[in-house]
C-alpha cells in the first residue's frame, strides 16, 4: 500500500511537472507546437538557461498559495475554535499571491497579511522570490482579487468560468481527503473567490473530490464517479457533469486521442480543462506519456498538464514520476515540503 505522504507529495509535484511541461506551449496551436518541437510536439521539460530548471507557471504558484492558505486556516481555526478555510487563510493567501504579481495589495488593511504569520515558523512563502515571477497570471484571478471583494458562490464577483479556479485546488482535496464532500465544498468556495460562474467553481469542487478519493484508494474512474455524485447535488452542475462524463466515454473508446481532445475543447474554461486532464490521465499508458498528451493540443496546455499531473500523482505516487523530471523542475523542494506539511497536519 502506498504511503499517504507519498501521494500528497506526488500529487503536488506531478502537477508542477505537467504545468512546467505545458508552460512553454501554453499559447501555441498544435500546428505551432509541431513546428517548434517536431511532429510529436513537446516531449520533455524545457530547462530555462538562466536558472537551470524548467519554469512553473501561475498554476503551480497558486496551488502553493492554496496549500499555504489551507495550513494557515487550519491552524488559525484550531486555535480560535471558529472560522473557515476560505475566510481564515485561503483568501488571505490569494491576496499574497496577488501582491507577488502586482506589487500591491487591494486595500491598505490587507497589507497586514504580508507580515509573517503564526503558521510560518521558519520560512514564509513570501521568502521564495521565484514566486514573484510573472508567469501569465489569469486576468479573472487578478481583477477579482484586485477588487478588494471576496467572491462567493452566493455573491459572485464576476461571471467567469475560466480554468483558473480549477487548476489551483488539488491541495484542498489532499488535505480534506477524509471528507470528500467537504473537500468539494471548500474547493468550490476557493474557486468562487475569483470565478463566479457555477461551472467555474463546481468544476473545481469536482476536481478536489476526485483527488480526495484517489488518496482514499479509489482508482481514477471510481474517484470520478464518486465526485460526480457529489457534483449533482449542486445547482448549475449540468455543464461540468456533461464534460466529465464525455471524457470518461472518450477514454473508453478507440478513437484517436488527438480527435478526442478536440471534442473536449481547449481547456481555457473550467469544465474543459478538467475533462481534458481526466481523459489524458486515463488514456496515457504511463505518467510521462499522459502528461505529454495533456499538453500537446490547441489550448491551455499548462493548466491541463497541471490538473492531469495532480490526478496522476494522487493515483500512482512518487514511483511513477520520471526522476529526471523531478530534478529539473523549479521549486521542487518547496513543493515537496508543502506536500509533507499538508500531510502532517491532515492526520
Amino acid at each position: 500500500m502506498t504511503d499517504l505522504k507519498d501521494l500528497f507529495m506526488a500529487s503536488l509535484l506531478c502537477g508542477a511537472l505537467g504545468d512546467a511541461l505545458g508552460y512553454p506551449v501554453e499559447f501555441m496551436t498544435w500546428d505551432e507546437i509541431k513546428y517548434r518541437f517536431g511532429k510529436q510536439g513537446i516531449e520533455d521539460l524545457k530547462v530555462d538557461k538562466a536558472i537551470g530548471k524548467a519554469l512553473i507557471s501561475d498554476d503551480t504558484q497558486m496551488s502553493l498559495f492554496t496549500a499555504d492558505g489551507m495550513i494557515w486556516a487550519y491552524l488559525r481555526c484550531s486555535e480560535r475554535g471558529i472560522g473557515s478555510y476560505s475566510v481564515s487563510g485561503i483568501y488571505q493567501s490569494y491576496l499574497r499571491w496577488y501582491y507577488t504579481q502586482t506589487g500591491r495589495m487591494p486595500t491598505d488593511e490587507d497589507k497586514v497579511w504580508l507580515e509573517k504569520q503564526p503558521h510560518e515558523k521558519k520560512n514564509s512563502i513570501l521568502d521564495f522570490k521565484e514566486l514573484f515571477s510573472e508567469r501569465a497570471p489569469g486576468n479573472s484571478c487578478l481583477t477579482a482579487l484586485g477588487s478588494g471583494k471576496m467572491g462567493t458562490m452566493d455573491e459572485p464577483v464576476n461571471n467567469s468560468k475560466g480554468c483558473g479556479g480549477v487548476m489551483r485546488v488539488a491541495p484542498v482535496g489532499l488535505f480534506l481527503h477524509g471528507q470528500p464532500e467537504y473537500a468539494f465544498r471548500v474547493a468550490a468556495e476557493a474557486a468562487a473567490m475569483t470565478h463566479g460562474h457555477p461551472t467555474g467553481y463546481l468544476a473545481a469542487g469536482t476536481f478536489a473530490a476526485i483527488v480526495a478519493e484517489l488518496v482514499n484508494g479509489k482508482d481514477i474512474i471510481e474517484s470520478t464517479r464518486a465526485a460526480i455524485d457529489i457534483l449533482k447535488i449542486y445547482r448549475g452542475h449540468e455543464e461540468t457533469v456533461d464534460a466529465v462524463e464525455k471524457a470518461l466515454r472518450l477514454a473508453e473508446s478507440s478513437e484517436n486521442s488527438r480527435e478526442s481532445i478536440k471534442k473536449l475543447g481547449e481547456g481555457w474554461i473550467a469544465e474543459e480543462a478538467l475533462a481534458i486532464a481526466l481523459y489524458c490521465a486515463l488514456k496515457g499508458s504511463d505518467v510521462k506519456k499522459a502528461l505529454i498528451m495533456a499538453v500537446n493540443h490547441d489550448g491551455d496546455s499548462d493548466s491541463t498538464g497541471a490538473i492531469c499531473g495532480n490526478i496522476l500523482g494522487a493515483a500512482y505516487g512518487m514511483k511513477s514520476i520520471p526522476e529526471k523530471w523531478i530534478e529539473n523542475v523549479q521549486l521542487k523542494d518547496l513543493i515537496m515540503n508543502m506536500g509533507c506539511r499538508l500531510f502532517d497536519l491532515s492526520k
